[in-house]
């Protein structure tokens, strides 16, 4: 049997790198999987993919930044699948950029994306949770959410979706409703290309106890940990992917 037999799960930014991991590996464990993102082409061509192999997966259009087109993603799962048990805010944008040299329009799109729209997610999918009986939410922060760097308005983001969890987690909790968070290190994504040029990459191997770059493969299968029932007795807690550079 596979870990999401039964299970319906909505991931955002599921259209290319680790949200499109998940939502593979979410499909091969049995779940029926909604992938929203603003990458139309891209996402089709995912949930084409995951259809063909035998899963059972919808894309729908996703501004994670509107309410509108949150409450309308919940209810493609909804209408769809009669249920919503996992949520995914895996959307989001990275900024390498210090206080001084981040504008007030910067920092706004970053927190829109990142933080905004990761309390719209799970604001949205709370309700149709608790009709199911519970669920599992799980967060995409970063391991520059538990620690300071210069990318100011990145890591500011990434240190709310750290704490939004821990609240949601405590008011949810009594409802059957889990919140965790994730926080991975360097992975070999497109929103990591430039960081992981020739001498980026070998800093960052230099920093990594297993010297390693993660994949987003890596990363997803802590996700499915924390979305499946495995993980019945966790919540309001983080999951660090990150090869031990935190440690």
């Amino acid at each position: 049997m596979g870990r999401l037999d039964g299970k319906v799960a909505l991931i955002s930014g599921g259209s290319k790198g680790q949200g499109a991991a998940e939502a593979r590996l979410f499909a091969s464990e049995g779940a029926k999987v909604v992938l929203g993102d603003i990458l139309d082409d891209e996402g089709k061509k995912v949930e084409a993919e995951i259809n063909e192999t035998g899963g059972d997966a919808r894309y729908v259009h996703l501004d994670v930044t509107s309410e509108e087109q949150w409450d309308a993603a919940v209810s493609e799962a909804v209408d769809s699948y009669g249920k919503l048990d996992i949520l995914v805010n895996n959307a989001g944008v990275l900024l390498r950029k210090g206080v001084e040299e981040t504008s007030v329009e910067e920092w706004d799109r970053i927190q829109d994306i990142n933080s905004k729209g990761v309390f719209l997610g799970v604001k949205a999918a709370i309700p149709v949770m608790r009709e199911a009986g519970g669920g599992s939410i799980v967060n995409i922060s970063s391991i520059a959410g538990l620690k300071g760097s210069t990318s100011t308005a990145y890591s500011s983001s990434k240190g709310l979706v750290r704490l939004l969890t821990k609240s949601t987690a405590v008011q949810y909790g009594p409802e059957g409703i889990r919140c965790n968070s994730v926080h991975p290190g360097i992975i070999e994504t497109d929103m990591t290309e430039e960081m992981l040029d020739a001498p980026g990459r070998e800093h960052w191997l230099g920093r990594t106890p297993l010297r390693m770059i993660a994949t987003a493969q890596d990363v997803a299968l802590g996700v499915l940990y924390l979305a499946s029932d495995e993980s019945r007795y966790v919540t309001g807690s983080e999951l660090v992917i990150d090869g031990g550079i935190t440690a």
